[in-house]
């Protein structure tokens, strides 16, 4: 008698459990393939909307996990699990590993930010947090630059969001700062005139916005020019290196000075002093 009881009993928790099992197998089933299927929607529609990549994959993933918690918590409630516990137990966990992880979250959060304000993008050149490179990798956690003797450094995203971020490439045309320096003895006029010449010489220097070359301090030892001809961003280094060069060749050829820095050294003998005083 007793061992029917518990068979019927047995067969009564098992029926009951395996439906609730079956109908939690499928929820989540079923629920997984929307998940996807909507994530997959979503990438799809920012890819004709021209979305960063990296953008897109980020927000594809969020929609799919986001959907696919949903779809957890519902087939846990098929089980008859306490979805509002079970929220709560899922909230502890989240918030303890938040902890644990905060920095990591951090260059996360940051990785997001710049993913959708777009500071940058790869191949540009930038100086952030502190190190110049090229932009080979920019992904949720960090950035990768390529310096220009060609070592390849790995920047935290917090690091770049703390800092400022400079883009060199970001525009089409860039200006070139130098400062020329002549004698006090020698023409000004002549070394504006050569200098002019020599950047007028140059294809690769625009013609608008305007080169300019201006006289701007009277320094100790020499006169300082601000020379600042634009030419576009590929063209900076070529330009500013052949200018200088093509400067100082002239220079020398036209007879103008590029002087050392001078100071006056005036000696006193202690025997022309006595004379002085007495």
């Amino acid at each position: 008698m007793n061992i029917e009881k518990i068979i019927e009993s047995m067969t009564l928790i098992i029926s009951t459990y395996s439906l609730k099992i079956l109908a939690a197998l499928a929820v989540y089933i079923i629920g997984k393939w929307i998940s996807l299927k909507a994530s997959n929607i979503l990438g799809k529609i920012l890819e004709k909307k021209q979305v960063d990549p990296i953008l897109l994959n980020f927000l594809k993933n969020m929609s799919y996990y986001t959907l696919l918690i949903l779809v957890v918590i519902a087939a846990a409630g098929q089980l008859g699990v306490n979805t509002t516990s079970f929220l709560t137990i899922v909230g502890a966990a989240g918030l303890a590993i938040g902890l644990a992880l905060k920095d990591s979250l951090s260059n996360f959060a940051s990785g997001v930010m710049l993913a959708f304000f777009r500071p940058f993008r790869e191949g540009d050149v930038v100086t952030a947090a502190g190190t110049t490179g090229k932009v080979t990798s920019l992904a949720i956690f960090n950035t990768t630059l390529t310096t220009p003797d060609n070592q390849r450094v790995i920047v935290p995203n917090s690091a770049i969001t703390a800092n400022i971020i400079t883009n060199i490439t970001a525009n089409t045309t860039r200006r070139i700062d130098m400062v020329i320096s002549i004698g006090y003895n020698d023409d000004i006029s002549k070394a504006k005139t050569t200098m002019m010449r020599l950047i007028e010489a140059d294809s690769r220097i625009l013609k608008e916005p305007a080169p300019t070359v201006s006289l701007v301090e009277l320094a100790d030892s020499s006169v300082n020019f601000n020379v600042r001809p634009w030419v576009k961003t590929e063209d900076y280094w070529p330009v500013r290196s052949d200018l200088t060069e093509k400067i100082k060749i002239t220079f020398d050829e036209e007879g103008i000075s590029i002087p050392y820095p001078q100071q006056d050294v005036h000696l006193f003998s202690e025997e022309a002093q006595k004379l002085t005083i007495v």
